[in-house]
This record gives structure tokens, sequence and C-alpha cells, in this order.
């Protein structure tokens, strides 16, 4: 298994009866595909409908029909488009129960940056700003450290901020951390690994949960 299909199969698991959620760019995404039976989730997308549903089949593209990042995908029944005033509204109004976005870094204040790095061209910051702040909890998804090996989840971020201490959990290849107020609680930890290999991969200091499992994909 890859590390993008352990993080995105462990998002799934987040997932309850009802919920509405925000799926960022990305492995996000990707976590329809895993969502467990018997689980309805309802999927919002912030360019404009809601009740995304998985990833079609090749040859059965709709063009029409992208999630955030223009790959294609589906709707469920009883799905609806809008504009994006009346979507941002949903995000605003505190309508949405989790989003999960990627992130460049994050911290153990639950500090979030994830979209610039300075000097390099950007799209701009998408709705992330007003989902970290809108939804109900925050949940980032990323590989643990950087394609050199270097740590991604930090003391204290150091590129521009997407928002300040609204993260609430975040899922890697690693490990399961919640952000608490004494600092990244670790929950669960990837099969094989030690608490030492992770926290050597950990800028940030690490609290082991007493009830400390291994991860389930």
């Amino acid at each position: 298994m890859t590390a993008k299909e352990m993080i995105v199969r462990r998002i799934a698991k987040e997932f309850s009866d009802g919920d509405i959620v925000n799926l960022g760019i990305g492995m996000p995404t990707m976590a329809t595909d895993y969502i467990p039976e018997g689980i309805q989730v309802i999927v919002q997308a912030e360019h404009g409908f809601i009740g995304m549903g998985p990833k079609p089949k090749e040859g059965e593209e709709d063009w029409n029909l992208v999630d955030a990042g223009g790959k294609p995908t589906s709707i469920i029944s009883g799905g609806a488009f809008f504009d994006s005033t009346l979507s941002f509204a949903m995000i605003r109004g505190g309508h949405i129960d989790k989003t999960v976005l990627g992130a460049l870094q994050v911290d153990q204040y639950g500090n979030l940056a994830n979209w610039m790095i300075p000097g390099k061209m950007v799209p701009g910051m998408g709705g992330a700003m007003d989902l970290v702040v809108g939804a109900k909890k925050v949940i980032v998804a990323m590989e643990h450290t950087t394609k050199d090996g270097e740590p991604k989840i930090l003391k204290e971020c150091t590129l521009p901020l997407t928002a300040c201490k609204e993260v609430d959990l975040i899922i890697t290849n690693m490990a399961v951390l919640e952000v608490t107020p004494k600092g990244l609680l670790v929950k669960e930890i990837a099969p094989g690994l030690s608490i030492e290999d992770l926290q050597k991969a950990t800028e940030a200091d690490l609290i082991i949960s007493d009830n400390l499992c291994v991860m389930a994909y």
C-alpha cells in the first residue's frame, strides 16, 4: 500500500453517517472511494455543488462535472448545483461538519500553512481560509515529511499562515495526531513504526496517548 493510499483510507474512517464534508484538492477528494459501507456522507464542493460521489469509471467521465482540483467526479441522487455565493454561505455559516485539506506545514498549536511558498507563483488560496474557520472540524491530511525528508509538522510554521489554531486532527502516512492545548497527541501510529522513528520525522514535540494503537485502514 502506498503512503497516499494509507492516508486516503484513514481519512475515510473519520466520516460519520450524515456528515456534510468538504474535501480539498488532491488526496482528500480521493477519500470518497473508501467511505465505509453504511456510512452516508454528503460531500460539498466549494466551486458549486453538493452530493459529490466517487470517481467515475474510465470512459464514463463527464468533464462538465469535476471536483475542486478539476478532475472528473460524479454526483449522487439528490445532489444539487449552485453558485459560489451559496457555496461560501454554507461554509461561512458553519454548515460544514468536517473539512479535509492538504498542508505545506502544520504546527503543534494547530496553525496551518497550505497556500503559498514565498517567491513561487500560486493560483491563490482558494477556499481554504474560509473552510478552516467555518468548518466544525478541521482535518489535515498529508505525507509526514517533504520529498527531501524534512519535517512538515513543526514547533511553529515558517510559511505564511492560512489560519491560526484551527486544525483539530492531522493524518499522515506515519501517524494520527490530535491537536490539544498541551500539544500534539499521538493517537495512532503506522504499522512497524516506533515512537523514536516518528519523533525523528517530526520537529514538534509529541505526547503519546495512553491508548496508542496501530493505524487501521
